[in-house]
């Protein structure tokens, strides 16, 4: 599922524009990795964007 645990980021949806200007419909899913963080003092695998790994909004286990 396209969607973060942390944070709450999910899919956008928008429109394509083709060169002739014809109106389709897309989305555009946030990046998310499943890793195994540190909840509670318990390890425990969750869905989370790159985002949050990155400014090391959770505690990965090792």
């Amino acid at each position: 599922m396209a969607k973060c645990d942390v944070c709450g980021k999910g899919i956008s949806f928008g429109k394509k524009y083709s060169h002739s200007h014809i109106r389709t419909n897309r989305q555009w899913k946030p990046n998310t990795q499943s890793v195994k963080v540190v909840i509670n003092g318990a390890p425990k695998r969750i869905n989370v964007c790159t985002r949050c790994l990155r400014s090391n909004k959770v505690q990965r286990a090792l």
